[in-house]
């Protein structure tokens, strides 16, 4: 699991005047919490934009004024207008303390069912687990390896080790669907198969009638 530095300086104080003073200044409120105590702090737009924006999951190894925590991100509010960040929520990492967090999935492997002509989609991007810190995971990787056409991977179907998946088990992760073309022409094949075999029932019932005859 990788760690980002983060550096942060405290706030004395606190309410939408402040937050809004802070912004103006290219500067995020945030704050800390789940630990000995809460620290009310602010960081820049630039020193954060690399945690936010990814599809990694971090720790995160926060020092505000020299009190050094380690969390992870808890909570994001995003300008409905700008979309720029507004506030930032993080929590506490205490040894032993479960927390919930959201881990990144990743399919790793080349499907059978893409080689014969299916694509492949990931369904789910992110799971719901609750952990200690120390059993916390960066991402978690599926092999999809052995996935043939119009199956799926569920979340049921995986091995996530110490963590308690929260997610339905039958959510599921990945599949390979049978793109049209290949729909289409199965569907023909299919036809063309049940064409021949009803006109081979007809033959045979019109060689029977006449023997008969």
């Amino acid at each position: 699991m990788e760690t980002f530095n983060l550096t942060g300086n405290s706030r004395s104080e606190v309410g939408r005047k402040n937050a809004k003073e802070l912004r103006n200044d290219s500067k995020i409120p945030c704050v800390v919490y789940g630990g000995k105590s809460n620290i009310h702090f602010s960081v820049g737009q630039l020193a954060i934009r690399d945690l936010i924006y990814t599809h990694k999951f971090y720790k995160v190894a926060l020092d505000v004024d020299g009190d050094k925590r380690e969390c992870i991100v808890k909570d994001i509010q995003f300008d409905a207008v700008t979309d720029k960040i507004k506030h930032v929520d993080f929590q506490e990492l205490v040894p032993g303390k479960p927390v919930k967090a959201e881990i990144p999935i990743f399919t790793v492997g080349n499907s059978i069912g893409v080689f014969e002509g299916g694509a492949l989609m990931q369904k789910t991007r992110k799971l719901s687990v609750k952990a200690t810190p120390e059993d916390l995971v960066g991402s978690i990787e599926v092999d999809v390896t052995d996935l043939v056409l119009g199956k799926s991977i569920k979340i049921g179907d995986i091995d996530a080790g110490k963590l308690e998946i929260l997610n339905s088990p039958n959510i599921p992760i990945a599949s390979v669907e049978i793109p049209r073309a290949v729909k289409s022409a199965q569907a023909a094949e299919d036809a063309a198969e049940s064409a021949e075999g009803e006109a081979a029932v007809e033959g045979e019932a019109a060689a029977e009638g006449e023997a008969k005859a």
